[in-house]
């Protein structure tokens, strides 16, 4: 039963404050031990395919047993000493683990810089979400990309934590942050990480495998409160044709779904680190996207976040009971 008020307060602290100020969150913690053993490991492994190959795989499960031993060992400990201490230590974390506040705070800032700020203002706040360059996205280029990440982040940021959060607490919660973080660091297939991300963006292909799915109809469920049956029945239908018009297995669940409940075009063209990536369209061109897109999906976005948490919690609760 703790884990279920653990996942409750957790999800109640981060829709009312987001991360909170002024303190050093995991994953940026993941991310410095990331470029550190990125540039250390190079130094010790040939610079070829295979050492390349090794380096990346001693990376990624460095991190993958080093986050969840070293949180699990500590919450371990202070559980001997204090289990109050320890409970509320674990609640701290999954809530840091969880990403609704601040999904939606960052895409509402794409939205105020485009109106109030021009292009340029919301190419710069587009690029603080997205891993693509934003300097060539027209306008719609910059509401499709926020729209895009949006629907990606219900999986990565909100159902996949929840999922490893109710398994097994903070520390597989942010297990599977450090691999989601490790991904967006170095799984790029570009000359530089094509063979040393490899390993951590098929792990992070296996670890979204399920939550992504799960994510795509809680999305459904959020686009049906939103705008009603057809809405969402529009989502089933793009969802089923256009989920795979991805390289990633995982991605364009969500971002099928998005694209059909909007009746918009997502996805193609994009650039990364200066070269263009052809990608397929993801969903009918039945309008052009606007900006009022934006809060669309973040509504759909809330609403499925509050699907989500309370299927879990009920789940778990069923399980325990």
């Amino acid at each position: 039963m703790k884990l279920i008020f653990t996942v409750i307060i957790a999800v109640g602290l981060d829709l009312l404050f987001g991360d909170p100020p002024g303190l050093m969150h995991p994953v940026v913690l993941m991310g410095k031990c990331i470029s550190r053993m990125d540039r250390s490991l190079r130094k010790h492994f040939p610079e070829d395919e295979d050492g390349e190959y090794r380096a990346g795989r001693l990376m990624a499960l460095a991190m993958v047993f080093g986050t969840f031993c070293v949180t699990g060992g500590i919450l371990l400990i202070i559980g001997i000493i204090s289990p109050v201490l320890a409970f509320f230590l674990n609640t701290f974390w999954c809530y840091q683990a969880i990403a609704i506040h601040d999904m939606l705070r960052e895409s509402e800032n794409v939205r105020n810089m485009l109106e109030h700020g021009g292009l340029d203002s919301g190419r710069r706040a587009v690029a603080r979400i997205v891993g693509r360059d934003t300097e060539r996205l027209d306008e719609a280029g910059v509401i499709r990309a926020a729209v895009e990440t949006v629907a990606e982040n219900f999986s990565d940021g909100v159902v996949a934590p929840l999922f490893y959060m109710v398994i097994g607490g903070a520390p597989l919660a942010l297990t599977y942050k450090a691999i989601n973080t490790m991904d967006s660091m170095v799984g790029y297939k570009n000359e530089k990480y094509l063979h040393f991300g490899h390993f951590a963006a098929r792990l992070d292909d296996a670890a979204n495998f399920l939550p992504a799915r799960m994510a795509a109809f809680f999305l459904m469920a959020g686009a049906f409160i939103r705008q009603g049956k057809t809405s969402a029945s529009e989502a089933f239908r793009i969802w089923r044709r256009d989920r795979f018009n991805h390289s990633s297995p995982n991605s364009a669940q969500t971002e099928s779904v998005m694209a059909g409940a909007l009746g918009v075009q997502l996805a193609g063209p994009a650039w990364y680190f200066g070269e263009k990536y052809e990608k397929p369209m993801i969903g009918d061109d039945l309008r052009p996207i606007r900006i009022g897109d934006i809060d669309e999906a973040n509504r759909m976005f809330l609403y499925a976040s509050f699907v989500a948490a309370a299927a879990f919690i009920l789940v778990r609760l069923v399980i325990v009971l």
